[in-house]
């Protein structure tokens, strides 16, 4: 899973007693050739998409990582280097994701099975670390820690100079991936506590059984699916993290696998592909592995649940108000202060002054926003690319999501497995595909994209092709089928029927997905980090570059101004929130 990952949601499964109903499914009521024919080219849409934007990139690095042979292979896994990164990589996702585990959970008991209040905004809180960029996190709590903590000295609580930043290193990493991936536990618990019958629960108390007692019982073994899940998904998103391994490891020399590629390509260039697209698919398959432990057990178990009626909220009584307390406290410690100290670095002339009336300037926002020209160069390179990528996809989910709500079975599962494929896996993999897919000219038209915006805008189509047609999906698949039949006896061609029925009552669904994909994109820094060039700088390029050349208060600047980006869109989504299928927004 990528670094900017927004949170897969999770989908589960509720099982009815329908009525039979003479009202059946297009797709059962039209004859064969109307139904299959008509629909022919959204599924060819949908085909080709899916070959493009995975298969061609994924295959490719297959190719050059066992194109030699097996032992070219297995002998770059076996350098101390290699070793080394793999252990430092499962170390770090482990803890987090234990972390990830205990604070989602909590966060999620209490959000989803009590009477406690507040709990949209709490949801929001703790979802935004997961919408904010890695990198952003990082550098946030740099400036929180540390003897040149511009907010620790303005209250008097800085450590003596000299003294080193605890955030540096492996217990710092562990920490903020733990802190960045809560967000993904605690939809994914959040999602199981909703699929827990409230039936068996009241059952269980009327034998005799205290609602406590009754929930550890009855309702957890019934959450232990939604656990593993949580816990592979966090695992998943620790090993392709970029970001927070980059600025907290690279300068203590404490090396995962996407810091070690991307030391290596920076030391080396392009000469090292062939021996890192070994390491991209040892990558590949760790989080591979857990992706598929994570599908598993919620397509195994999860659909075993058969209730309508929802879990009835445990009353906390007295302990109310000081579970509220601790959790907005908790919200402050992990959320609020780093923010506050990233603000306060960015208003600073010079790093490490402590920040007063006459230290106060603006010109760090000045400087990034309308005089440096490669900042000014990465935002716009930033929206353009970002709302490319969104407008493109938003566009192309229209027909995929037609097509991929009208399928079923094993065609169904596989592409959909393979356009999750692209967003599931680490964004330094789909950065050493794309390279391999374009370091030399096109066939035929000559053109070189490696270097160039193209390759960019390729990875971001690929990498979130998901975010955009999952809420389409959705949104296609809760449209009464009766509306399209009734278009169809009609007389209305496809087309006619697709754009003038169908289409309006989906694009509410569409534009939170351009959002989603804009909102990811915007941040993104995993694969833009392999493939920019000078002149295709992206913020998170720009962001990494300042932080590491020791140019702190411009990288502040850069992250605050992208944070309130992340804002501004998560409002505008949520706004939209009543004409959207369910589980399109994580907080909602």
């Amino acid at each position: 899973m990528s670094d900017q990952t927004i949170g897969a949601p999770v989908h589960t499964t509720r099982h009815h007693v329908e009525p039979k109903d003479p009202a059946k499914s297009l797709s059962q009521r039209v004859p064969f050739a109307l139904s299959r024919m008509d629909a022919s080219t959204p599924y060819w849409v949908l085909v080709i998409a899916v070959v493009l934007l995975a298969v061609f990139p994924f295959g490719r690095l297959l190719i050059a990582a066992f194109g030699p042979g097996i032992e070219p292979f297995i002998a770059e896994l076996s350098r101390s280097a290699s070793i080394r990164a793999t252990v430092n990589t499962f170390d770090v996702a482990l803890w987090s994701s234990f972390i990830s585990l205990g604070l989602g959970g909590a966060l999620a008991f209490l959000v989803g099975a009590t009477d406690m209040r507040g709990k949209r905004a709490v949801s929001v809180a703790f979802l935004l670390p997961l919408m904010i960029a890695p990198q952003v996190t990082a550098l946030a709590w740099l400036q929180l820690f540390g003897p040149s903590s511009a907010l620790l000295q303005s209250i008097g609580l800085a450590p003596p100079s000299g003294s080193a930043n605890p955030i540096y290193g492996r217990g710092g990493i562990i920490l903020l991936l733990g802190v960045q991936h809560t967000a993904l536990a605690f939809i994914t618990l959040r999602a199981g506590l909703r699929a827990i019958p409230g039936d068996v629960i009241e059952a269980a108390r009327a034998c005799g059984a205290s609602s406590w007692r009754a929930f550890s019982f009855v309702g957890l073994p019934m959450l232990a699916p939604f656990l593993a899940a949580a816990f592979a998904l966090c695992f998943v998103s620790s090993v392709g993290n970029f970001g927070i391994p980059a600025l907290l490891g690279m300068p203590e020399n404490y090396l995962t696998l996407p810091t070690l590629i991307y030391q290596r390509l920076a030391s080396f260039g392009t000469g090292m592909i062939p021996r890192v697209a070994t390491l991209a698919v040892l990558v590949s398959f760790i989080a591979g592995i857990g992706t598929i432990i994570s599908a598993f057990v919620l397509a195994r178990y999860a659909t075993r649940i058969e209730a309508d009626k929802p879990l009835a909220p445990f009353r906390l009584g007295r302990a109310r108000l000081p579970a509220e307390l601790g959790v907005w406290g908790l919200n402050v410690l992990l959320l609020v202060a780093p923010l506050t100290a990233l603000i306060a670095a960015s208003l600073l002339p010079s790093y490490g002054m402590p920040l007063n009336a006459e230290t106060f300037t603006l010109g760090n926002y000045a400087e990034v926003l309308f005089r440096q020209d490669v900042t000014t160069r990465a935002f716009m390179n930033s929206f353009m690319l970002a709302g490319s990528a969104a407008l493109l996809l938003m566009m192309l989910s229209l027909p995929s999501g037609y097509a991929l709500s009208r399928l079923s079975g094993r065609r169904r599962v596989v592409l959909e497995a393979l356009v999750e494929t692209p967003y599931a896996l680490p964004g330094i993999v789909l950065a050493i595909a794309m390279i391999l897919l374009f370091i030399r000219p096109l066939p035929l038209v000559n053109v070189s994209l490696y270097g160039t915006y193209g390759i960019i805008l390729i990875a971001y189509l690929s990498s979130f092709y998901v975010l955009a047609l999952r809420p389409v999906t959705a949104a296609f698949s809760q449209l009464d089928p009766r509306l399209e039949e009734a278009a169809a006896m009609c007389g209305a061609g496809f087309w006619h029927r697709f754009t003038r029925v169908l289409v309006p009552g989906v694009l509410p669904a569409a534009a939170a997905g351009g959002v989603l994909v804009f909102l990811t994109a915007f941040n993104e820094l995993t694969v833009s980090a392999l493939l920019w060039s000078s002149g295709t700088e992206t913020l998170g390029v720009v962001l990494f570059n300042f932080e590491d050349g020791g140019y702190t208060t411009l990288a502040s600047a850069v992250a605050v101004v992208t944070v309130l980006v992340v804002l501004t869109l998560v409002a505008l989504l949520d706004s939209l929130a009543h004409r959207l299928p369910r589980g399109t927004l994580p907080w909602r």
